[in-house]
């Protein structure tokens, strides 16, 4: 799905290392690590009415992503979170928004890879625009891409680096094919997760989703799971074959900054009964629920 332009977000104001600049004014060194080789970690966060959802969970996941790459500096929770209040005041949002939070390693003395260029740092940057959940309740059409998520010995996925590349060429490979998005493989061919979110599939009643061998431990997919035993409804979490999701009685997909979005067809295979999908709906109803009760207060 080809995300469009909202008119509310021609005039953003965004928070660069504490610097609230114009769009078109905000910008970074090129000798910032980030420009120099994507070493950055990165969160998506949403603002329901004031609040960020599991906010905690995401600056915890920053924090280890950074801890992972031996980021020598790394902000202290309440100084993010002071940054991303300024943030949203500035551009009087609070609700309806999708945060972009990017930590990099910071500017180098000079161009190279090396880390101990880096003599000052980190960068924080806040990017807050008016986004709705990206994907319709339509259905999504999938098909499965060429390129595979690596596994933790080639680069481990529990490191949520701005390096994305690998999603990238899954993406160019489903607009080729019409798709809305791609399912990526893992390198020993079970089911990783698509170029931008975590699968789930519904089978015989039962909620299944790959293990986190060769994608990120998700906070949506977490909470979809925590939903799940909360309201009795059985879940797994497994290996699990392309074959095993073109059967399924429905197949959804979770995220951020798409929230809970059913799957109508993947490979050119319909996934159960079109426009049928009980345990999908229900699981997006209890998250909406969630998300309009809970979260951080940031702003009022």
């Amino acid at each position: 799905m080809l995300q469009t332009f909202d008119e509310r977000n021609r005039d953003l104001i965004v928070n660069v290392n504490g610097r609230l600049l114009h769009r078109d004014e905000a910008g970074i060194s090129p000798f910032d690590s980030a420009v120099q080789g994507g070493d950055a970690v990165w969160e998506g966060l949403r603002v329901y009415e004031g609040r960020i959802f599991r906010l905690e969970q995401h600056l915890e996941r920053l924090r280890h992503s950074a801890l992972a790459l031996a980021f020598e500096r790394i902000p202290p929770a309440d100084h993010i979170i002071e940054e991303i209040r300024r943030t949203l005041e500035a551009n009087g949002m609070r609700d309806g928004v999708h945060i972009r939070l990017t930590l990099t390693r910071g500017v180098k003395v000079t161009s190279g890879m090396d880390p101990r260029l880096n003599q000052s740092g980190p960068t924080l940057i806040v990017l807050a625009e008016y986004k709705a959940p990206v994907y319709g309740q339509q259905g999504l059409t999938l098909v499965t891409a060429s390129i595979r998520r690596f596994p933790p010995d080639c680069l481990d996925p529990k490191i949520h680096h701005n390096n994305l590349l690998q999603s990238i060429l899954a993406k160019i490979e489903a607009n080729a094919a019409g798709a809305d998005d791609a399912v990526m493989l893992d390198t020993r061919g079970f089911v990783a997760e698509t170029n931008a979110t975590h699968l789930f599939l519904v089978a015989a009643g039962r909620v299944m989703t790959p293990r986190t061998l060769a994608c990120p431990e998700g906070i949506t997919r977490a909470t979809v799971l925590e939903l799940c035993a909360a309201h009795g409804i059985p879940s797994e979490e497994r290996d699990l074959s392309l074959a095993e999701f073109y059967r399924a009685g429905e197949v959804f997909c979770t995220g951020t900054m798409g929230e809970l979005a059913p799957v109508a067809r993947i490979d050119g295979r319909a996934i159960g009964r079109p426009g049928e999908w009980p345990v999908t709906r229900r699981l997006g109803e209890l998250y909406a629920a969630l998300t309009r009760t809970t979260g951080y207060r940031v702003v009022d």
